[in-house]
């Protein structure tokens, strides 16, 4: 599977649930429960035919079972605290438009069923690890083959309910990947926070505008 496909399947696999940290861990019964509903409400807004609907949908998933406060301060590590709190609150608002512009970059419509089923789930001190198998059908495959893979998500209980810290996927986590991506964006711009704030704010409005003009074409 090459990179961006792998990247994709990160991506389908976290919309399929969500982030958190400082919390409780779940009871194993709860956390099974709770990714095996998230997990439907998912796949049956990728049924959704009109696009904008469908943004809409997945936009309201995001922000309600995303904490994107904890994910934008553990992406952004060491150099949060070389922010203004000006800058901060405009990287955090840029991180959220940020966060809701890339899942639309891929493809949301799949030609091929997905479905899910949840192994097992293990309780340690701070959260439960979710254990799943995931059924990407032929929508990934190059050879027009089914594909199953296994992800564990780490499920916290908090004020919001369950929420996910993280998602692993083989080596691979969503919230490193993005890590990596910014602490580079970071070294680009000569570790000068407001010019990666405007770096980022480009790279955004690209994003943004790209999508849009995916919804016109699609609404023509």
């Amino acid at each position: 599977m090459k990179s961006k496909q792998i990247l994709q399947v990160i991506i389908v696999c976290l919309s399929i649930f969500a982030f958190r940290a400082e919390a409780a861990a779940p009871n194993p019964r709860e956390a099974v429960a709770w990714a095996e509903d998230k997990g439907n409400l998912l796949l049956s807004t990728f049924q959704e035919k009109d696009l904008a609907q469908k943004y809409q949908k997945l936009d309201e998933l995001f922000l309600n079972y995303i904490d994107l406060d904890y994910i934008s301060k553990f992406v952004i590590g060491k150099y949060w605290r070389q922010m203004s709190a000006k800058q901060q609150k405009q990287y955090q608002d840029l991180f959220t438009r940020y966060a809701l512009a890339v899942y639309k970059s891929f493809p949301l419509t799949f030609k091929d069923k997905i479905s899910f089923e949840i192994l097992n789930a293990i309780p340690s001190q701070n959260y439960t690890e979710v254990f799943a198998e995931i059924d990407l059908g032929k929508n990934f495959s190059e050879e027009n083959q089914a594909q199953k893979i296994n992800v564990i998500f780490r499920l916290v209980q908090n004020k919001k309910g369950i929420q996910i810290i993280d998602l692993k996927l083989a080596e691979s986590s969503l919230i490193l990947s993005y890590r990596n991506r910014f602490y580079q964006m970071v070294a680009e711009a000569d570790n000068d926070m407001t010019w990666f704030l405007e770096d980022l704010e480009t790279v955004v409005k690209s994003t943004e505008r790209t999508n849009r003009q995916k919804l016109e074409t699609a609404a023509q």
